[in-house]
C-alpha cells in the first residue's frame, strides 16, 4: 500500500494491521507493568481491552491505514476524549516512553521509529491540559 505517489505509508512500514496490533498490545503491556507509567495506567479502567481497541483504531488511520476510528466515531477529535484527565508533561513523557519501548520491542526499524517520534510527541504534547 502506498499513498498513491509511490511513498510507502507508515502503516505498512510497521507491518500493517498485524504489526500495529502487536505494537498496541505491547504498549499496554508496558503501561500495565512498568511502575514508571503508574500515573497514566491509573487513568485507565481495570480492563484495558476497550482502550486498546480505540488506540489501535486511531493509529490505524493516523498511520495511513484504514480509518477505523473515524468510521466508528464520525470524527478523530482525541482532545475531547482526553479532556477529563489531568495530562501534563509527566503523563506525556510516560506515554511516550511506553510507545517508544513498544516500537523497539516490536522490532520497528530505527528509521521508522525516528520518523514517528516527533509527530507522536506533538500529539501527546497537544493533549496536555496542565504543566
Amino acid at each position: 500500500m502506498s499513498d498513491g505517489g509511490g511513498q510507502i505509508l507508515p502503516y505498512e512500514l510497521i507491518g500493517g494491521e498485524a504489526g500495529l496490533r502487536k505494537i498496541v498490545d505491547r504498549f499496554y503491556e508496558i503501561m500495565d507493568q512498568d511502575a514508571d507509567a503508574a500515573t497514566i495506567r491509573a487513568m485507565h479502567g481495570a480492563d484495558l481491552g476497550p482502550i486498546r481497541e480505540k488506540l489501535f483504531e486511531f493509529l490505524s488511520g493516523w498511520l495511513g491505514g484504514p480509518p477505523l476510528y473515524s468510521k466508528r466515531t464520525g470524527s478523530i477529535c482525541i482532545t475531547e476524549a482526553h479532556k477529563p484527565f489531568a495530562i501534563g508533561t509527566a503523563e506525556r513523557d510516560q506515554w511516550m516512553a511506553c510507545m517508544r519501548q513498544a516500537l523497539v520491542d516490536c522490532e520497528v526499524s530505527a528509521e521508522t521509529r525516528e520518523m514517528l517520534d516527533t509527530p507522536l510527541f506533538r500529539i501527546c504534547d497537544f493533549l496536555r491540559n496542565r504543566d
